[in-house]
């Protein structure tokens, strides 16, 4: 394809966000978005000319037929929009958390495969440059051999108690802090360390909320001996935005990495690497790569460029990051967080 129609489902924060990003590509047609606000639409109508807005997602992709769609619903529709999406043909980038379970997050991924459709989870940090960087370090041995990893988020989302019922305070529909952010952490131990083969010791706290959790802690096992812990918390006032963290530990020393810098200690020096013995700094603005339209980050243009590309393109799955396996895969260990929290009351 040389171009691509395109359209989004759900006009919320995330989805004006990701219109005014993709609307920015120069080979993407953003033709439809569908939405169930008539406030939202109307201002739409009004305000973006040449784009048709429906109330019925449906309706919209049968009568605007795209290439591919953004879905940012709430998480417990998003599986019957990305099954409905899949029989029509219509490749689709998916908010994150992918469902809300991993049986229907296995099945997306199988029916995507089969049909050769393009399917892509945004896990936004996958395109991060400082976590990029610090997997290729991981990668490349700089650290030596992996023993002991942490994985932390933290965000001041829920400072008071909760005074009316959303959809973030119900986890069936994919509220509360594990589904909001411990599946960042989570996706970031997968991208980076592998995908853990047990989760023990997990506990989920309630600050403010009344049906869902705002700390969630856990252990994560592999079989071949690495070991780490995750930490999320979401009512922690001392962070202004969200943020992640993470620390790994190898036989050759350790790299400690955030959205905006790293600190790597070497036991010795390493060939191919510039660092020296000791304690380094690797800051984002020594690395970033560039991109045509900044809006909240890079990652947030390079994460939708990649699927608007990998459409036009006709990538292959294995050459696309965040699939919907790898959202299957974050989604089968968050459920069995939820599990092992339980078990252990």
């Amino acid at each position: 394809m040389e171009t691509i129609r395109l359209s989004i489902i759900g006009m919320g924060r995330m989805g004006i966000t990701h219109f005014s990003i993709i609307n920015s590509h120069p080979c993407v047609e953003v033709v439809s978005v569908s939405d169930t606000s008539k406030v939202v639409l109307d201002i739409l109508r009004k305000n973006v000319p040449g784009i048709d807005v429906f109330t019925d997602y449906k309706e919209m992709i049968e009568q605007t037929r795209p290439d591919a769609v953004i879905v940012c619903t709430p998480p417990n529709f998003h599986n019957e929009v990305c099954q409905f999406a899949c029989e029509k043909g219509v490749n689709v980038f998916c908010e994150k958390p992918f469902t809300v379970s991993p049986n229907d997050a296995k099945r997306l991924q199988e029916m995507f495969s089969a049909k050769g459709l393009i399917g892509q989870v945004g896990y936004v940090n996958r395109f991060n440059d400082m976590f990029a960087t610090a997997r290729e370090y991981v990668n490349g041995g700089l650290i030596g051999n992996v023993i002991r990893f942490k994985s932390e988020m933290y965000s001041s989302t829920i400072t008071k108690p909760e005074s009316s019922d959303s959809w973030r305070s119900k986890r069936e529909n994919g509220g509360g802090a594990a589904y909001e952010m411990a599946v960042h952490a989570l996706d970031l131990v997968n991208y980076i360390i592998g995908v853990p083969d047990k989760v023990i010791g997990t506990s989920m706290n309630q600050v403010y909320s009344k049906n869902v959790e705002d700390i969630v802690s856990s252990t994560l096992v592999y079989k071949n001996g690495i070991s780490g812990t995750l930490y999320v918390n979401w009512c922690d006032t001392s962070y202004r935005k969200p943020t992640n963290r993470l620390e790994i530990f190898g036989n050759n020393g350790k790299l400690i990495v955030d959205q905006h810098e790293m600190k790597i200690f070497l036991n010795n020096t390493v060939d191919g690497y510039k660092y020296r013995k000791g304690w380094n700094a690797v800051y984002i603005t020594d690395i970033f790569k560039p991109v045509p339209f900044y809006v909240r980050g890079n990652e947030f243009t390079r994460q939708l460029y990649h699927f608007a590309d990998s459409v036009i393109n006709g990538r292959l799955t294995e050459d696309i990051q965040c699939t919907f396996e790898d959202g299957y895969n974050t989604q089968r260990i968050v459920h069995d967080m939820f599990n092992d929290s339980e078990n252990n009351k």
